[in-house]
């Protein structure tokens, strides 16, 4: 072992380098293995499996692949020690391998034959069993040229686990660390099934083992004194991998989060108010339990006579005198015994939960059990039961203090909060009001009516609401103006919630069929919008693969919420597309992750995707085209997030038709000092009598855009557009910069003309940025500046609330189209220069 490992550390500086210069224990069982994906001066996944006391290393520059056509080269290096296959770190510059590693997957390997006679021979076969890796492989040994390292190819064999590379890449669709993950049970089972992109639908007496070990790992904390919970994203479909979720009943409640710290326990709702007071049997239960210090998350409701959650009755067992048989439904743990749990997956979470509450819980806190069937069937039985619906939520998912993708609601019916902005006078026999109206907020703080309610009530309710809504009472109307609202009302001030289900939307925005169901007192009436299912028709053709991957852990983002997103908005986004060449941005990783940047690509792995006929560039491949939405929808599935076009079309591609402006902001600079620039550079183009339209880059800056008449060359245009930059600068020193570089721009503003060379791209509108967010690029009008909070206002879970202006702020681009020479006289030769 002392002798193999010679050259692994004569090539390394130990006092520098984070790396093990040796140790570790062999396995006894088992084998070891290890993969890491190591961002070296290029990108590869390091291959390494145990014998004889060190860790056989290849490196295999494009990963494994479970198709078993690709053969992958895979380099024979240094053996390293077992200790590495723990290491996960930086390698400091000027290092060997300088740069970041982490633990891509581990588990154990199996050997077919003898492992040294077969290595000696340059064919080892074996079996292997890890998070992402199963299955029988093949290392084989390849006739060498003379190189210092010998060449061998990494091939799956053929089984159960084998797919096609067109319908998975192991290496796209997983590519995060499994460090915090304990090694996999046992060997490597015969398999049923192919494996699913999650490795978390264990057992649950695995998942009991694995949760007790990743709790032991887990972070110790103080127990925080406030907690904001999860909350779930309505969607219109279940996921397409359902075994990748968890479902539990949907609770018709209130979302109620318990603060135990010993003795004090206090009873806090979804927006931070204290109801210990209000639910005092409630405390008293728990109080009697005795539970570990920790948030424990959950929903309250009170059940009917058959046994169903009742909103109604919910609200009545606040009454001090008759509280009626509240129970807790536990279905989360977010800090446990001075662990902070957050960052364990949702399965981990829940088997400690569940061990928790196995010997204490009893009528009124209980646990909230998983479904076991089909998202479909499950839906099914939760309407016919009467439920709100069901909940669903990732194995994997770690616990966010924000909605997010990862959990997901699936209704029966229509239903969400409104604010009730008046009533109107009642009707034949009934008293105190006659229906209540409705009104949701829009994204700019108006109060757009949506419709009224009438039913629902009884003679009780209504004197109870009538009482509470005298108090409100108000002069004027709060809502915003409307032709629909009933002009006998009577008006109140927006304070008052009301859940409501009902049939449908009209296209006017207004609800149908609709029925009270009682008021929260648990929801601010500011934050009451329209709630929108995440939607979006994707053809039955696209084939979407790990459609449940997360790709932006701010959001929650999965990769079918993109794909989604750009079914939404494709028929807006195509006319900027079209007869552009565009360069792709792939994020295999996702917002975070590397990016590759592509502006020739294979594109028979995203139909619709096509490439020019003619040649636009002689000394390079042909440049892409997405002129279809399955163009554009191919592409998502390809893990293509961002999409950039050129300021030419391809038909006349040496003629540019516009000219782009990119404010950029360094370091300081505020979003009204950047509102403010825009107008500035609005201002100079109208002296030169050229147009400027306007869209957010979906990151932190600007686009102003110049459409043109295709005229001048690329460098004539990119040499005017510099000019017009340089004269900003000059004219407006302390908010514009020429030069680009973060030292240069600091508290100021760069504007980017190179944009405006040949070949350089601009994000296209409507398109999705790799940021955290996924903010989105939109046109918008120059009066909207004023009151946009930010470039990245609008993002891909919000779009919707955009769909209806569309690109309405750029119905007069095309005819605005201006010719560049008397701009570029007006430049050039300001009057007393010629």
């Amino acid at each position: 072992m002392t002798d193999s490992l010679k050259t692994y550390k004569a090539k390394r500086n130990f006092a520098i380098t984070p790396e093990p210069a040796e140790g570790g224990d062999e396995g006894r069982e088992a084998l070891a293995f290890v993969i890491q994906k190591h961002w070296a001066s290029r990108l590869h996944y390091d291959l390494r499996l145990e014998l004889d006391g060190v860790m056989m290393s290849w490196a295999v520059p494009k990963g494994p692949s479970y198709d078993t056509h690709d053969k992958r080269m895979a380099v024979h290096v240094e053996d390293h020690p077992i200790s590495y296959n723990d290491f996960e770190g930086t390698i400091p510059p000027k290092q060997y391998g300088a740069g970041k590693v982490i633990i891509w997957d581990k588990g154990t390997w199996y050997p077919l034959d003898d492992p040294r006679k077969a290595l000696a021979a340059g064919n080892l076969k074996f079996e292997i069993h890890g998070h992402k890796m199963h299955g029988r492989w093949v290392l084989v040994r390849m006739k060498g040229k003379g190189e210092k390292q010998e060449p061998w190819l990494l091939i799956k064999e053929k089984d159960d686990y084998a797919r096609p590379a067109e319908e998975f890449s192991v290496i796209d669709e997983m590519p995060d660390s499994v460090k915090a993950l304990p090694m996999p049970d046992g060997p490597a089972p015969t398999p049923v099934a192919r494996p699913s992109a999650s490795p978390a639908a264990a057992s649950p007496a695995a998942a009991r083992r694995a949760a007790t070990t990743a709790e032991q790992a887990a972070p110790k904390s103080a127990l925080p004194e406030t907690l904001s919970p999860q909350l779930a994203t309505l969607v219109d479909t279940p996921p397409a991998s359902a075994e990748d979720w968890l479902f539990e009943v949907k609770f018709d409640g209130y979302r109620l989060l318990a603060r135990v710290d010993g003795k004090d326990i206090r009873l806090i709702t979804r927006n931070g108010n204290d109801w210990t007071h209000k639910l005092q049997p409630l405390h008293a239960a728990l109080t009697k339990m005795k539970l570990p210090t920790g948030w424990y998350d959950g929903e309250i409701v009170v059940h009917d006579d058959n046994g169903r959650p009742d909103f109604g009755l919910l609200q009545n067992a606040f009454d001090e005198e008759h509280p009626g048989d509240i129970v807790y439904f536990l279905f989360d743990l977010p800090f446990h015994n001075g662990h902070d749990l957050r960052e364990l997956p949702l399965e981990e979470r829940r088997a400690i939960l569940a061990d928790v509450l196995k010997k204490r819980a009893n009528d009124t806190i209980r646990f909230s059990a998983a479904l076991s069937a089909s998202p479909q069937d499950m839906i099914a039985a939760a309407c016919q039961m009467g439920l709100e619906g069901i909940i669903g939520k990732r194995r994997d998912s770690r616990y966010s203090a924000r909605r997010s993708g990862t959990w997901i609601k699936l209704k029966c019916g229509q239903r969400q909060e409104f604010v009730i902005g008046g009533y109107t006078d009642p009707q034949g026999a009934r008293s105190g009001f006659g229906s209540l109206l409705l009104g949701t907020y829009d994204k700019d703080g108006k109060l757009q009516y949506a419709g009224n309610v009438g039913s629902g009530f009884n003679a009780t309710s209504l004197a109870e609401l009538k009482a509470k809504m005298d108090k409100q009472a108000a002069d004027k109307s709060p809502f915003a103006p409307s032709r629909d609202i009933a002009r006998k009302a009577h008006w109140l001030k927006p304070v008052l919630v009301a859940e409501v289900a009902f049939g449908e939307w009209t296209h006017s925005g207004s609800i149908r069929h609709s029925v009270f169901k009682g008021l929260r007192m648990d929801k601010k009436a500011s934050a009451i919008e329209r709630e929108q299912p995440v939607e979006g028709k994707l053809p039955k053709s696209l084939k979407i693969t790990n459609p449940d991957r997360i790709i932006d852990k701010q959001s929650g983002a999965t990769k079918i919420t993109l794909v989604r997103y750009y079914a939404l908005v494709a028929s807006l986004m195509l006319p900027h597309l079209k007869g552009r060449p565009v360069s792709l941005v792939r994020a295999p990783e996702g917002v975070g992750g590397e990016l590759f940047f592509q502006k020739h690509a294979e594109v028979s792995r995203m139909p619709g995707v096509k490439q020019f006929k003619q040649s636009l560039d002689p000394d390079h491949p042909p440049m892409l085209e997405v002129p279809t939405e399955e163009g554009l929808l191919s592409a998502a599935q390809m893990n293509v997030i961002e999409l950039h076009t050129q300021n030419a079309n391809g038909s006349s591609y040496e003629k540019p038709n516009r000219m782009i402006f990119d404010l950029d902001p360094g370091k300081g600079v505020t979003w009204d000092q950047v509102k403010e620039a825009a107008q500035l550079m609005r201002a100079f183009l109208t002296e030169l009598e050229l147009p400027a339209f306007l869209k957010t880059s979906g990151g932190k800056g600007l686009h102003v855009v110049v459409p043109i008449k295709p005229g001048y060359g690329w460098d004539d245009v990119k040499a005017f557009s510099q000019a017009i930059v340089a004269h900003m600068a000059e004219t407006i020193p302390e908010r514009f910069v020429l030069k680009s570089g973060p030292r240069n721009r600091v508290g100021k503003i760069f504007i980017d003309y190179l944009r405006n060379g040949r070949g350089a791209t601009t994000v296209s509108a409507w398109s999705a940025r790799t940021r955290p967010g996924l903010g989105i690029s939109v046109p918008i009008t120059w009066d909207e500046l004023e009151g946009l909070q930010g470039a990245d206002y609008w993002n891909v879970a919000n779009a919707h609330t955009r769909l209806d202006v569309g690109n309405a702020p750029w119905d007069d681009y095309a005819k605005s189209a201006k010719g560049l020479a008397p701009a570029m006289k007006r430049m050039y030769f300001k009057p007393g220069q010629g």
